[in-house]
């Protein structure tokens, strides 16, 4: 059986909202900032509930944010 992953790019996008900490991203989607760590370091796979809010607060589609690599 093959390995899949989802990727991101949350760390640029943070970088490009005004440096937005992982705390402050963290905070705007009601999860601790460790979660966020774990998330862009691609260790955690966000519930697609939590991906939408994640890519609500940067104002972008959600392919954008989160990529699928089979």
């Amino acid at each position: 059986m093959s390995k899949t992953s989802v990727t991101n790019s949350i760390r640029m996008h943070r970088f490009m909202a005004n440096e937005m900490t992982q705390q402050e991203l963290a905070d705007r989607v009601g999860v601790s900032r460790q979660t966020i760590v774990a998330i862009e370091k691609a260790k955690y796979s966000p519930t697609l509930e939590l991906a939408f809010k994640i890519s609500r607060v940067f104002e972008k589609p959600l392919d954008e944010v989160f990529q699928y690599e089979p």
